[in-house]
């Protein structure tokens, strides 16, 4: 199969950032649009993105899109579409999906006819009547947006924000696919000298030193897709080889968190270790009172607790005056700072370079840059 269409639903704002990823792993045929970005390869480029992609959500197939206003229509629809080039006879396919400012508002209702007509498909195409669903589990998703339907098949399984190292984490964890965000834009370089003075479960430190060292983030993970049948193994195999050898070691890089609560910084060592990025990672105990750094040049990432988070606004806000006596800014000193504060450069007591929106979960924030000496 030479050209399969994907769909990589990722986060608000992240959208150029994984259009362009997408290019450097090699896609040629790549639309970015609200929310999502599509995509057109072979079967070793399904798995490349899986493996490599770090802002994506996930890698879906995109078996089709069209309008439906009845359930004859959806029905219709998506009988119509290829399901037996991809699902087995004993293959299982559960539909889930979501359905906004459409006439089809019911989603059990939608769930019941979209299963049926993949079941009257595949019925007609194997000549069965009824189907074990003992074998992989292909998970059909689909969205109906104002009457406009797509439907979708996951490769991906689990979100690919879940790398793998960080089964625990703290009370308010940012999404792994956001801190790779906020990391290209910061622009890591292999010699950078990286700061979080909240790094919580370490995620910002941990997705910098991924790719410094040029570490795919799904390296060590398992995807649903690598159980399907009409995907070869050598696929994934010389996927995962590739990814291997773009691998950079013994850099200069170095990312150091600190955090007051002692059982983040035992978190954000043992979720290094886990990510196999120890090397890179350091933390300690610190408050941002007395944060500073002796490099001559260095970069701050960091997702500081804020009103709808960790505290309530009045003490945020002192916390964003805090950080901006402590953020030295003479040349060579760059801060990346993610808040949902209208006013955080108020409190900060400096305009940024530049912002960026992005969505933490549900909640609009800016990432605040400043890369400007003083």
């Amino acid at each position: 199969m030479e050209n399969i269409k994907m769909i990589a639903p990722c986060l608000f704002g992240v959208e150029s950032i994984a259009a362009d990823e997408f290019k450097r792993m090699g896609f040629t045929d790549i639309t970015a649009e609200n929310g999502r970005v599509l995509l057109s390869g072979d079967f070793n480029m399904l798995a490349r993105a899986n493996i490599n992609s770090r802002f994506a959500e996930r890698i879906l197939i995109n078996m089709g899109q069209f309008t439906a206003t009845t359930f004859t229509q959806l029905f219709d629809g998506v009988k119509s579409l290829p399901w037996e080039d991809f699902i087995g006879e004993k293959d299982a396919f559960p539909v889930n999906g979501s359905s906004i400012n459409s006439v089809l508002h019911s989603i059990p209702d939608c769930q019941s006819i979209i299963k049926k007509a993949i079941v009257d498909r595949l019925s007609a195409k194997y000549k069965i009547n009824w189907f074990q669903e003992t074998g992989a589990e292909y998970k059909i998703r689909f969205t109906i947006i104002k009457d406009n339907v797509t439907v979708t098949i996951d490769t991906s399984g689990e979100g690919l924000h879940k790398r793998g190292y960080r089964r625990n984490s703290n009370d308010a964890p940012l999404k792994e696919t956001l801190a790779a965000a906020m990391c290209d834009l910061a622009r890591i370089y292999p010699d950078t000298k990286l700061y979080d003075p909240f790094c919580g479960s370490g995620t910002l430190l941990i997705e910098s030193a991924l790719m410094a060292t040029k570490t795919a983030p799904g390296l060590r993970r398992f995807f649903a897709a690598e159980r399907f049948g009409f995907m070869p193994k050598t696929a994934w195999q010389q996927e995962r080889m590739r990814a291997q050898d773009l691998i950079i070691k013994n850099i200069d890089f170095m990312a150091m968190g600190y955090d007051i609560d002692p059982a983040c910084v035992e978190l954000t060592l043992a979720n290094a270790k886990k990510a196999g990025v120890e090397k890179y990672v350091k933390a300690a105990i610190g408050d941002i009172k007395d944060f500073s750094a002796t490099d001559e040049r260095f970069t701050v990432i960091t997702n500081p607790p804020y009103g709808e988070r960790m505290l309530d606004v009045a003490d945020a806000e002192k916390l964003y005056g805090i950080m901006g006596k402590r953020f030295d800014r003479s040349k060579g000193k760059k801060y990346f700072i993610i808040s949902p504060h209208d006013e955080f450069e108020k409190f900060f007591g400096s305009v940024a370079d530049k912002r960026r929106k992005l969505y933490n979960g549900m909640i609009k924030c800016q990432l605040f840059m400043y890369f400007k000496s003083k």
